[in-house]
């Protein structure tokens, strides 16, 4: 693994969602690698036998087998996993949603972007944040990303 390159994972049940993600991470200038996963049980099992934790998780929500609410309660509770920043990534725009991931310890809330230029914005805004920052500071405030 490139220790120069920021090591991302993303958990999304939906192929296509995959494949623009991974596009749209191609096309900006930060380098990165880039795990992909089918559902949260591949993620999961994956975070747990690792050495080198990620320094970000993108999460989709509406996944089969493991949905990302019970991965993010299980990483936050594991004493290995619970400072990993994890950016929701969902269709989803319930406040109940939003609510429930920002108490259960979730980094930041993103809308998936309804087109690949701004797909491409977000990816690179939130790999930009200062996550020291972030995870120290969070409020309701900075946790929904607007775009």
């Amino acid at each position: 693994m490139d220790l120069n390159k920021l090591n991302v994972l993303l958990a999304d049940d939906d192929e296509d969602d995959r494949w623009l993600f991974e596009q749209a991470l191609n096309d900006i200038k930060i380098r990165t690698n880039l795990s992909l996963f089918k559902n949260g049980k591949e993620l999961m099992d994956y975070l747990l036998q690792i050495d080198i934790k990620p320094h970000l998780i993108f999460l989709d929500l509406n996944m089969p087998i493991k949905n990302g609410m019970e991965c993010l309660l299980e990483m936050k509770q594991d004493v290995n996993l619970k400072n990993i920043p994890v950016a929701i990534y969902s269709t989803s725009s319930s406040e109940k949603d939003i609510e429930n991931t920002f108490i259960s310890g979730a980094n930041i809330y993103i809308n998936k972007p309804s087109n690949f230029d701004k797909l491409k914005d977000v990816i690179e805004k939130v790999l930009q944040l200062n996550w020291q920052y972030q995870t120290s500071n969070l409020n309701k405030d900075n946790f929904l990303f607007r775009i």
